[in-house]
């Protein structure tokens, strides 16, 4: 029997081209092969990979000479082999025509998300290796997307940052004053598409006008043998007015979207993914005032009550803090008494409504649900009388 050829030999994944996955899920595809005639094989198998890899070359000069220094690391996450036809020495032949082998892997539960930088990356790939007798290996090939979740719902990624910093404006032997800086953010971690509010402030005590901006930088890590190599990009940008000489600014929630970007590498030991907000001012004849708040950029997005509960207290006071949510200067004064019994009371129904499904329950804290008032506080405490009685009130001795 005269073997023939292979006509067509592909891999396939079931979630496609677009689709990404999560560490802990199964990823499960086929292999097809189409055979022109009937077809010996040795052997059948797919394999997936996965890992970090980080290379560089540094150059420095040795009297004449220059020399390179070579640098590079790698960390394997995913490594599964999986047998379709088994190698047991003997071929198998398969028939003409069309051959469909399907594959399942379990991922590992914790995986890193795909990434391409200049001097690293992180890359996942399965691929399919055909054996047969006395013809080289014929071999399929697909990528996969890894993003591993990064939820900001966390008490850590809620709380706001915040941070002060100042500067004396020099140039040559003078001093031209002081420049001091504060800025603000309601909390550490985002998501691509959502906005910064930069609540900031801008005191100008020198003799030049300063000019304020801010933004948000994306900063890739690559380490290997003890060195690292690092690579800057400015991903949003926000410039605001000239502050002159003796005036101040306020920033009252300058709005700085995020684009959309790749989320935070944090875990892996070969590259990091970390984002910053940088609040400057740019002073003439001097370096520039430079303040950086922390960022996370994640994948899970805010969620806007139960995952909050946490924050609702520090969220309160910073904007408490920026003068964004102080209490009216004259407080109402609470209800009569009558006014709430004899509507409620007399019905003898409850102030609160209550849910047309027994079974329904609130989403979230259940102050979030509450109506707020603003009562006027009680008086403060003293020894004294405040309204101490009238003289014709007061009671007399019986021997006066």
């Amino acid at each position: 029997m005269r073997c023939g050829g292979v006509r067509t030999f592909t891999l396939e994944l079931a979630r496609g081209p677009g689709g990404a996955y999560r560490g802990g899920e199964r990823l499960c595809g086929r292999v097809l092969l189409e055979a022109a005639a009937p077809l010996r094989v040795r052997a059948l198998e797919v394999a997936a990979r996965g890992g970090a890899a980080t290379h560089w070359l540094e150059g420095r000069s040795v009297g004449v000479n220059a020399v390179s220094s070579d640098f590079a690391a790698a960390e394997t996450y995913l490594r599964r082999r999986q047998q379709l036809l088994g190698d047991t020495g003997e071929t198998t032949t398969l028939p003409a025509g069309r051959h469909e082998f399907p594959f399942s892997f379990q991922l590992p539960p914790t995986l890193v998300t795909s990434f391409e930088g200049k001097h690293g990356s992180v890359r996942y790939s399965i691929k399919a290796t055909l054996h047969r007798p006395w013809v080289p290996a014929r071999r399929a090939r697909k990528v996969f997307t890894v993003i591993e979740p990064v939820d900001i719902n966390t008490p850590a990624l809620l709380a706001p940052q915040a941070g002060a910093r100042e500067k004396v404006a020099r140039s040559w032997y003078s001093n031209h004053g002081l420049v001091s800086l504060s800025a603000k953010i309601d909390r550490k971690g985002y998501t691509p598409g959502e906005v910064i509010p930069v609540f900031a402030e801008i005191d100008n005590g020198s003799t030049r006008s300063v000019l304020p901006r801010a933004v948000v930088v994306q900063t890739q890590t690559f380490m290997a043998r003890g060195a690292r190599k690092q690579k800057r990009a400015v991903v949003a940008s926000l410039s605001g007015e000239p502050v002159g000489p003796g005036r101040r600014a306020l920033w009252q929630g300058r709005t700085l979207r995020i684009p959309p970007v790749g989320p935070s590498i944090l875990h892996c030991r070969v590259l990091h993914v970390d984002y910053a907000l940088k609040v400057c001012v740019d002073i003439p004849g001097t370096s520039k005032l430079l303040l950086e708040l922390p960022l996370v950029i994640g994948t899970v997005p805010l969620q806007p009550f139960g995952s909050r509960s946490s924050s609702v207290g520090s969220y309160t006071s910073f904007l408490l803090d920026w003068g964004l949510g102080t209490l009216p200067e004259r407080p109402e004064a609470p209800p009569e008494y009558s006014e709430v019994v004899d509507s409620v009371a007399a019905v003898g129904q409850s102030p609160f409504p209550v849910p047309q499904d027994s079974d329904m329950s609130l989403e979230g804290p259940f102050f979030a649900y509450i109506q707020e008032f603003r009562y006027r506080p009680p008086p403060l405490y003293s020894e004294e009388d405040p309204n101490p009685p009238s003289e014709a009130m007061r009671p007399r001795c019986m021997t006066c």
